[in-house]
């Protein structure tokens, strides 16, 4: 999930991979207690839950439709705030004790969240299961642990797409539906500078970790393969070159932060922005007098017919290990996450973008949207989630992250070759994490 209210701080910190914030192994051992399937007709009791911002509102806005399919069960939904969770999160895993029942959870912190407590979070697998198929197929994979186990059932989905100016490339002469491929792109870039003085994005060139790995993704593969560090291999040494090269050729608006970069998208200094779904609610609440400026086209690819999307963001409710209501919590969470009807009200009143593929297939995603001048920018993403790769994700992905944001610079804004400065990443990685390099 990429809160509007609070993507500064997401963005700020190196996106998602901000760290796990786990700290160590808690004092509570065993494997993650599993939920089975309910034997009884009725639920009842309380469901505590823990969120934060705008996912929090979805959540207390949905409570009173559950407690109507199940009068015997309160829902007391609290908003804990995004700098506050993972903190409280953590310190009840640790003392296994004080968490709620359900808890709200960005997909990265998933595994490290699993692994270093391994009875912290239940094990979904007996209920949940059935409904792998019908969901966002890169946020399954994340959310899942060995021998089946599913550690939290994905919530919103965050595919990318490319958000560019129809302005400027009407002044340049550019036509969106020929860029197919990121050298496309770039050339569009070079003409689009030389004929409206406009740079091509903005990038915050201090952290190019998060479009680093966005477009690592894109290419199907994340920062580890089969428990090996592998941010020096030909895809990455690919994804830096082509971050390299577009600040070479000066098409990057240098711009720190997230303020920085919607700041620079307001006062019109770029064209494009490759990034999430949830930028559509950052540019309608934000740049309302931009309407009708922007379009969307999925993501250029690597190689012509390659894959046209990656991931950035999105979240997931899972069911702790210390619920004592198992069932009515994962009957809430159900409700939540695998009901189209919840996700279409969620995506229409709090713009969550659903991973739950059968919400995808309503109307709802074909109809114009005015911000863009009538396209059906929701089709684009919405046709882009089944294709967004699967990666693997580990508890040292967050490590790996601060360690590749402060070393991608060399190469980006250094000069140095970004094949040298990803195998020094890598040895970094490794050195850090104990795993081997692939």
């Amino acid at each position: 999930m990429k809160i509007h209210t609070i993507a500064a701080g997401l963005l700020a910190t190196g996106l998602l991979a901000a760290g796990c914030a786990t700290g160590g192994t808690g004092t509570a051992k065993g494997p993650a207690p599993s939920i089975a399937a309910s034997t009884s007709a009725e639920l009842s009791g309380e469901v505590k839950v823990w969120s934060f911002d705008v996912g929090a509102t979805a959540l207390k806005r949905l409570a009173p439709e559950f407690t109507k399919l199940h009068p015997k069960v309160k829902v007391d939904v609290t908003d804990v705030g995004y700098d506050n969770i993972y903190e409280k999160v953590t310190v009840g895993m640790q003392s296994d004790t004080g968490l709620p029942d359900v808890v709200h959870l960005e997909d990265e912190r998933v595994p490290g969240y699993a692994k270093n407590f391994p009875n912290g979070l239940a094990d979904l697998g007996p209920v949940a299961g059935k409904l792998k198929a019908d969901f966002d197929p890169a946020k399954w994979q994340t959310a899942s642990g060995e021998g089946g186990k599913l550690f939290a059932l994905p919530w919103d989905s965050a595919p990318v797409g490319l958000f560019y100016r129809r302005d400027y490339f009407e002044q340049a002469g550019i036509k969106a539906e020929d860029i197919q491929t990121w050298d496309d792109l770039i050339k569009a870039g070079e003409t689009l500078k030389a004929k409206t003085g406009k740079k091509l994005m903005v990038s915050d060139l201090g952290n190019s970790e998060p479009l680093f790995t966005t477009l690592l993704q894109q290419q199907k593969q994340g920062r580890f393969v089969d428990g090996k560090v592998a941010v020096n291999t030909p895809a990455a040494v690919k994804a830096l070159t082509l971050i390299k090269t577009m600040n070479d050729k000066g098409l990057l608006q240098n711009e720190k932060g997230w303020d920085g970069r919607v700041t620079a998208t307001k006062e019109g200094k770029a064209a494009v922005a490759p990034t999430a779904v949830w930028w559509t609610g950052t540019l309608v609440s934000e740049m309302p007098e931009l309407k009708g400026k922007f379009g969307v086209i999925p993501l250029p690819a690597f190689e012509p017919g390659g894959v046209r999307t990656s991931a950035n963001g999105g979240s997931m409710l899972a069911v702790t290990g210390q619920t004592k209501n198992q069932q009515a919590a994962w009957a809430f969470v159900e409700f939540v996450t695998a009901n189209k009807d919840s996700q279409l009200s969620m995506m229409k009143q709090e713009s969550l973008f659903p991973a739950y593929l059968p919400a995808l297939a309503d109307p709802y995603f074909s109809e114009p949207v005015d911000y863009f001048g009538g396209q059906p920018v929701n089709k684009i993403f919405a046709d882009q989630v089944r294709a967004i790769p699967a990666v693997e994700s580990t508890d040292d992905d967050a490590e790996a992250s601060e360690l590749l944001k402060k070393l991608l610079q060399r190469a980006v804004v250094g000069g140095k070759d970004p094949k040298a400065v990803l195998d020094e990443a890598a040895a970094q990685i490794a050195s850090a994490t104990k795993r081997e390099i692939g």
